[in-house]
């Protein structure tokens, strides 16, 4: 699937542009991170390629067709989004959950079969959270929660994987399992879009990184080649070092001694 975003403009009304004159070229199974610090426009950026935003100027194409030209059921299994926090309303079980993603594979006003929950299942297991497939959703905790909205979009079957700052709520070690999720998505043929504030994320995925600043994106390209000294210390405002240790890149922020 390729995604292409051309030169779009998107502002709120009566506000300046939260994005002005931004371009990017995507295409699966590949993972593109995108890094940015707070306020420059990573959301807005993804709200509009998902259609919920209308920009002002320039195109959003999937597979050369405009996004909002899509109907809601094919365009979910092109692409599912997960966004960055999730109030869950109802407390439905977390199997229940999981086997909504299957809607888009669903005939219409048809009832979820006996193959579809154990598709949701499968999910459950693939992320290790199979043990929460009873608990009520609004009583599992909110990283738990990001998990279970991630088997939900999994059981979607999409091309492409987008999500919003997909670590903020979980835990160093379920961060780390995370990057290694994406790792193991990619192998399978999926593709991941996602925002970051970790660039530390991007260079251990390896995959392609575009650095957003003042509502566009100021450079797009390999990891390794995007994430530098002066770019992460322009970005962050602070001094910040990649450094080679052992088998991995990493950025330190603050001088070294």
């Amino acid at each position: 699937m390729k995604l292409e975003v051309n030169d779009i403009t998107f502002g709120y009304t009566g506000e300046r542009n939260v994005l002005e004159n931004l371009s990017l070229t995507y295409e699966t199974p590949d993972v593109m991170c995108i890094l940015g610090s707070n306020g420059q426009g990573k959301s807005t950026l993804l709200q509009c390629i998902i259609g919920a935003f209308h920009v002002q100027k320039g195109s959003i194409l999937v597979d050369g067709k405009p996004v909002t030209s899509y109907h809601p059921r094919d365009f979910a299994r092109k692409i599912a989004y997960i966004p960055q926090s999730h109030t869950p309303s109802f407390a439905y079980p977390v199997i229940d959950i999981v086997t909504m993603g299957r809607t888009a594979r669903m005939g219409y006003f048809a009832n979820p079969s006996h193959e579809d929950r154990v598709a949701a299942m499968e999910q459950l297991e693939y992320l290790g959270i199979d043990r929460l497939a009873n608990q009520p959703y609004t009583q599992i905790s909110g990283g738990e929660r990001q998990l279970v909205m991630i088997a939900s979009a999994l059981a979607q079957a999409p091309e492409l994987l987008i999500l919003d700052e997909p670590t903020a709520h979980l835990d160093f070690g379920n961060a780390y399992k995370f990057v290694q999720l994406v790792n193991r998505l990619r192998d399978r043929g999926m593709g991941v879009l996602m925002t970051t504030h970790f660039p530390d994320h991007a260079l251990e995925l390896h995959g392609r990184t575009a650095i957003m600043s003042k509502g566009h994106v100021a450079s797009m390209g390999e990891a390794s080649e995007v994430i530098t000294n002066e770019s992460m210390s322009k970005l962050y405002g602070i001094e910040v070092h990649v450094e080679h240790i052992a088998s991995r890149t990493t950025c330190i922020p603050g001088p070294l001694d």
